[in-house]
């Protein structure tokens, strides 16, 4: 008959116009899966965020390299330029009725290459002027080596640079993806930026004592990836600016950290107040307060916390500032 639509057809255009339920669409993750997730990405933090560490340190060191060359740069500039006034008047006074101009790229040119590459014009002048001569020339031989180093300086700084933006971008994409898990189960803690934190009461003397104090003081603040406080911390941060309060003056990143440590190291059974304890793997650092407590502060959305030793995790080792 005409009109009449095939049962095998009907149905599945049935399916088709049906809207989907929640068995087609993709579930959620369980409670279980999302904290499997966060602690994969947890385990992988440390790392990421120290490499970020390391770039944003490396481009620091690079532009204060560029910026401290450029400035000598300017500087040897400024003194080429007054021995090129006192060549000019020479030259004036030498040849008053010759013509001066054959030595512009000397006398006015910016580029030390010209102005090099002129200096055999200057023969002509008389010998009694020869130390201001040789005194021009050496500066703009100066300004010749200052510009190349200049140049060199920059590059690295650029492709520094660049790095860290990679490292960056690396650390955000996690961090986003810690805060998602984060907030669905409902433990994402936002700390507070003013918390005057807790006083120490622990066995601690000396600048073990200052540093823990210091610590102590960041109790309650937020944790973020590549932060030195004093709103909020990543764990190398503060443990470098508590030691650092105590006066002693630690690496940015906790690999730097255990590498200058490398004569400092003592045991996990005789821990002191103040020690830096490392996870497995070196990618995260907290402070021994005493008492089978430590200081720390932990990843993307916790605060800086006193724990206890088994809560902390496990240990790789240990370095005595």
């Amino acid at each position: 008959m005409r009109g009449r639509v095939p049962v095998a057809t009907g149905l599945a255009a049935a399916v088709l116009l049906l809207p989907m339920t929640s068995a087609q669409a993709d579930p959620k993750p369980t409670i279980a899966q999302a904290q499997a997730k966060l602690k994969t990405l947890n385990s992988k933090a440390d790392k990421i965020v120290d490499d970020y560490n390391a770039a944003n340190e490396k481009w620091k060191k690079a532009k204060k390299k560029y910026d401290s060359v450029n400035d000598d740069y300017e500087k040897q500039y400024s003194k080429v330029d007054v021995l090129r006034q006192t060549v000019v008047s020479i030259a004036v006074n030498t040849y008053q009725t010759g013509d001066v101009s054959m030595l512009g790229g000397v006398f006015y040119g910016s580029d030390p290459e010209s102005a090099l590459s002129g200096m055999a014009a200057l023969d002509q002048l008389s010998q009694g002027r020869a130390k201001q001569l040789a005194e021009y020339e050496a500066a703009i031989q100066g300004l010749k080596d200052k510009r190349d180093q200049q140049k060199a300086a920059y590059d690295d700084a650029n492709e520094t640079k660049s790095d860290l933006s990679k490292k960056k971008a690396d650390a955000e994409k996690l961090v986003k993806d810690q805060k998602a898990l984060l907030k669905r189960l409902g433990a994402y803690n936002v700390g507070n930026t003013n918390s005057a934190g807790i006083t120490y009461t622990g066995s601690a003397s000396g600048n073990a004592l200052t540093a823990l104090q210091f610590a102590y003081k960041q109790v309650g603040k937020p944790y973020q990836y590549g932060a030195t406080g004093p709103g909020s911390w990543d764990c190398s941060g503060l443990v470098q600016a508590a030691w650092g309060a105590a006066g002693v003056s630690l690496p940015r990143t906790t690999y730097e950290m255990w590498s200058w440590g490398a004569n400092r190291r003592v045991s996990t059974s005789k821990l002191e107040p103040g020690d830096l304890l490392f996870h497995p793997g070196f990618g995260h650092v907290g402070i021994y307060a005493g008492g089978g407590k430590v200081v720390h502060a932990p990843q993307t959305g916790d605060v800086v916390k006193v724990v206890s030793l088994s809560a902390y995790g496990g240990l790789a080792g240990a370095v005595r500032p």
